[in-house]
């Protein structure tokens, strides 16, 4: 797809861009799972494309440093999505 034929506005904020990343994976994940592909293998294929994304980018050393900082997150609730109560 070419910079031409993206759905998104081409002046999106870092926020804005993150949140479109996000939909568009989710998206892809739950497909998976709907094809019957199961959730923990969507999820440690989804963690393997992202680490190749940021060693490509930044190197080795620079995405361990940053995988460093995901066990305080995970404690600290940063990865984990509240239910909404359902009335």
């Amino acid at each position: 797809m070419s910079d031409s034929d993206s759905f998104l506005p081409p002046d999106l904020s870092d926020q804005e861009a993150k949140r479109a990343a996000l939909t568009y994976v989710s998206e892809a994940f739950a497909e998976g799972c709907l094809d019957g592909i199961d959730g923990d293998c969507m999820a440690q294929a989804a963690l393997f494309a992202a680490f190749q994304e940021l060693v490509q980018t930044y190197g080795e050393e620079a995405t361990a440093r940053y995988a460093e900082g995901f066990p305080d997150r995970i404690r600290s609730g940063a990865y984990t999505v509240n239910p909404v109560p359902r009335h």
